[in-house]
């Protein structure tokens, strides 16, 4: 199977299990804006807004969230050696 055939719906090509195109992108544009010196702004948005009128809502969406995780990886809390 060649898993570099283009996608019939977007057009882009299947990169198998994960995908490296999409990552080195998300990679690029968080790098980009931690360095725009918007984080801050945003930051004070985002507390307006869950301490605002849609706070709840944005509560239950992180809930619902959260229901579909399989939970913190451990690797994370993993101390450093």
């Amino acid at each position: 199977m060649n898993d570099k055939r283009q996608d019939q719906t977007s057009g882009q090509k299947n990169e198998g299990e994960g995908n490296k195109t999409a990552a080195r992108e998300y990679n690029k544009g968080a790098t980009e804006f931690a360095k725009s010196g918007q984080v801050e702004g945003k930051a004070r948005e985002a507390k307006s807004a869950v301490d605002g009128k849609d706070g709840e809502k944005l509560r239950q969406a992180e809930r619902e969230g959260q229901s579909h995780s399989h939970g913190e990886d451990p690797q994370l809390r993993r101390k450093a050696q």
